[in-house]
């Protein structure tokens, strides 16, 4: 049955270890594994029937906004290229290349560029949004699928597949890429009291500079294809510590995650040279000076948000030291709900 009015949301993430191994040709020859945990900040998405024969797509975070007849398929170039995809996909596979007419309206709770899956949980959060509207049945796995496909191989655009899955599953989960786009998803399961210290102990610091991830990553492609061995051997490192802060995590040990949170943040520089800057230097050796267990960029590097792992007691004064720099520091909650819709 087909809704007339329709919102949805779906979480952006942290990535804690592995982030990188979920991109191919990695993923396809070596297998991908990666840690990660969606927060209480959302993309979110209103789909709404209109009576005339028009499509207008809004992308309210950033002032932008397109309208046109309904046709299918709409031309895919900027501005509003995900929307654009979104809707293509859907009219072609569940109707029937028939352009149904609707207002398609999105926004995120972070600036995009984040490093915390905005753009991959917008696309989550449209595909939800759009399955409900109309009326059709599927699992998370369907969902993130159809959406990393849309995103990745529909429209081109680089990157891996962790934050889909992060965004249509939530909560704090151990996944497996292989070849073929095929993802295995393991929730994780540790007692309550060990995420709430893990939430206790989080600090994030937004850089304030909003990168464009799809240029780093096509370098760490890049350096994959042509077998660097210098990136090669960051990738494997990566690999191995997500398992390794899982089980540090199962067993409470939270300066022991910190410490690979630390030593996977010296792995991943070695995937790619825009990866960390100057400025991220000097803000992540001023936390190192304080005391912080470990940290990390999150995302592919360059800008966005940091994340760093302190002791409770010491929480406020390391937000503090951050702010010196410049940018915003702020706590972290998790949330263990993925991508949900409703009628309005």
């Amino acid at each position: 049955m087909r809704h007339e009015l329709v919102r949805a949301r779906a979480p952006l993430r942290l990535g804690f270890g592995g982030g990188g191994t979920d991109v191919s040709p990695y993923c396809d020859e070596h297998g991908g594994v990666v840690l990660n945990a969606a927060i209480d900040l959302f993309a979110h998405v209103t789909v709404q029937a209109r009576e005339d024969d028009q499509v207008r797509l809004v992308a309210a975070d950033r002032d932008q906004a397109w309208q046109g007849p309904a046709q299918a398929p709409l031309p895919t170039e900027e501005p509003l290229r995900l929307l654009k995809g979104v809707y293509n996909r859907f009219m072609v596979d569940y109707a029937g290349g028939r352009a149904i007419p609707l207002t398609l309206v999105s926004y995120a709770d972070c600036p995009p560029g984040s490093g915390l899956g905005s753009s991959s949980a917008l696309v989550v959060a449209m595909v939800e949004a759009m399955r409900r509207f109309m009326g059709l049945s599927l699992d998370p796995y369907g969902v993130a699928r159809l959406a990393f496909d849309i995103e990745r191989r529909e429209l081109g655009l680089a990157g891996g597949a962790q934050d889909q899955y992060a965004a249509a599953f939530g909560g704090l989960n151990l996944m497996r890429f292989f070849e073929g786009g095929r993802a295995e998803v393991e929730s994780v399961a540790i007692e309550d009291r060990i995420l709430k210290e893990l939430e206790a102990s989080l600090v994030l610091y937004f850089t304030g500079v909003s990168r464009e991830s799809a240029s780093i990553i096509e370098e760490q492609t890049a350096n994959m294809r042509s077998h660097a061995q210098k990136s090669l051997g960051g990738l494997h490192a990566l690999k191995a510590g997500a398992f390794e802060m899982r089980d540090a995590l199962v067993a409470g040990d939270l300066p022991r995650f910190g410490a690979l949170l630390d030593a996977g943040w010296s792995s991943k520089k070695l995937l790619a040279n825009r990866i960390s800057s100057s400025g991220i230097d000097a803000v992540y050796d001023a936390a190192k000076s304080f005391g912080v267990f470990g940290g990390k960029v999150s995302g592919a590097g360059g800008g966005g948000f940091m994340m760093f792992l302190v002791d409770p007691t010491r929480r406020e004064g390391l937000k503090r030291l951050l702010g010196k720099f410049g940018g915003a520091a702020q706590a972290a909650r998790f949330t263990s709900v993925g991508a949900e819709s409703w009628s309005a």
